[in-house]
């Protein structure tokens, strides 16, 4: 029988992350246009909001459905503005491993978003789902990326090379696919030791059902 993740809303000091819903389509539209977010991952350009209505209304719940992973909103607790998306993906269910992604969002970088849903993230999978390994893939230019696994204790296992395809810029302004190397990284329950006490110790998630 396939396992499924649960459908959760994780709280931490600011943020909220819970499944995506419709009314995230103009911001998650717009996040998705931004240069930094075109130029490391793979999602189409441009990114409508009929692409982000079907990411929302399908993608996501067929992956769930499936086993496969997990898309959940990272919005700001006070103002519930969307600031950022975590993705985990390629799930093991028998190995208890997933692969975890984060986007943020343009008008909110520089605050430590990206680092806190994250952790928060692993926080809850290695507590309350089990998980025993999470693994991350950040573009070997991409040292933004590279920073919050860092943040959050990952390790460093090695690089796959020429396995990530990038975009860039070329000089009449188009995009162009450029490959580079991927770093892989892990986190293990133990690498959290320490980490994010605070939150674990507050019961910082709870149910999508009772959260309001």
């Amino acid at each position: 029988m396939t396992s499924t993740f649960p459908t959760i809303s994780i709280s931490t000091e600011r943020l909220v992350l819970r499944p995506l819903d419709e009314d995230d389509v103009p911001a998650l539209a717009e996040m998705m246009n931004d240069e930094q977010v075109t130029a490391w991952t793979d999602v189409p350009q441009p990114f409508t909001e009929d692409g982000a209505r079907t990411w929302i209304t399908e993608y996501a719940p067929a992956e769930r459905a499936a086993g496969r992973g997990l898309d959940l909103a990272v919005t700001e607790f006070l103002t519930q503005r969307l600031v950022g998306v975590i993705q985990l993906g390629k799930t093991n269910w028998h190995v208890r491993s997933t692969e975890l992604s984060y986007i943020v969002a343009p008008w909110a970088r520089g605050e430590g978003y990206a680092s806190e849903a994250a952790l928060a993230t692993a926080q809850w999978l290695f507590t309350d789902q089990k998980f025993e390994r999470i693994e991350l893939r950040t573009a070997a230019d991409n040292t933004a990326s590279q920073q919050v696994a860092q943040k959050i204790g990952c390790i460093s296992e090695g690089v796959l090379r020429n396995a990530c395809i990038a975009r860039a810029r070329t000089e009449d302004g188009r995009w162009t696919e450029v490959r580079t190397d991927f770093i892989v990284w892990s986190l293990l329950p133990e690498d959290l030791e320490g980490a994010g006490e605070q939150l674990a110790e507050s019961n910082g998630f709870t149910s999508y059902t009772d959260w309001n």
